[in-house]
């Protein structure tokens, strides 16, 4: 892959189709092969006509991955993004965001709202504001020896995740400490660049959709149905919302 140079950090990208840019930033443990490639974003949205830019956030796939807490706040991360739009030469770009990367996304949004065209808030509601009531939980399965005797069912979901995807453990661990940071009520409400917000019916990480969209100034919610938030990620009913929502503020030329 790729790389480009944020806060010092080497960090992986990809691009993929020509067309109007779509910057997709993936969720928690990830990375841009796991989320965006694998479950067949890529694929759609070139077929549709737009240009894919997948990016590995620090700490995670081929990034750079810092142990300090520090280096990992979503407003370090939508730098990172910002970054690879100005490595790009890219002016404005829809986000695509799941999960950690929608966090990033709303942050990039309401931070740097003037490379933003659009945004996709996936398995992400409420708990944008509200928070993760699961991260020391996840945290302490990560650092664990092993998987046994780990019960606390989200924490063995990350644990089984990391290890199918041989991220690093501690990266991870740092990453969690600071990446679930809130954003604040009031800043959401100043987040004016359209945004979806989709989150899959039996998501139960992710917060209620509506009550977010309705804080933000230009938003539309969408259930993804009969999804949790790990089976969501590559829903085909999720993809044709997306294209649907990006179709009404980032057309292509086609």
């Amino acid at each position: 892959m790729p790389t480009f140079q944020s806060d010092g950090l080497t960090l992986a990208y990809d691009v993929f189709g020509e067309g109007p840019p779509v910057l997709c930033i993936h969720g928690f443990a990830s990375s841009g092969k796991v989320n965006w490639i694998d479950t067949g974003w890529v694929e759609t949205l070139t077929g549709a006509g737009y240009q894919a830019i997948v990016l590995d956030n620090r700490g995670h796939g081929a990034s750079d991955k810092p142990y300090d807490p520090d280096q990992y706040y979503p407003t370090d991360m939508a730098r990172d993004a910002v970054a690879l739009l100005d490595h790009l030469g890219i002016e404005k770009a829809a986000l695509l965001g799941y999960s950690m990367g929608a966090r990033i996304a709303a942050f990039m949004a309401f931070e740097h709202e003037e490379r933003v065209v659009c945004a996709i808030f996936g398995g992400m509601g409420l708990n944008l504001i509200n928070g993760l009531s699961d991260g020391n939980d996840i945290i302490s399965g990560l650092r664990a020896p092993s998987l046994d005797g780990l019960t606390h069912p989200t924490a063995r979901q990350f644990r089984i995740f990391a290890e199918h995807t041989g991220a690093d453990r501690e990266a991870l661990a740092a990453c969690m400490e600071t990446s679930r940071q809130p954003m604040a009520r009031a800043d959401v409400r100043r987040i004016n660049v359209p945004v979806l917000v989709a989150v899959g019916e039996a998501d139960v990480m992710a917060g209620a959709p509506e009550p977010l969209a309705e804080l933000l100034p230009d938003a539309e919610a969408f259930v993804i149905p009969k999804r949790d938030h790990m089976r969501a990620t590559g829903d085909a009913k999720f993809k044709a919302a997306t294209l649907a929502f990006l179709g009404r503020t980032l057309p292509t030329n086609s």
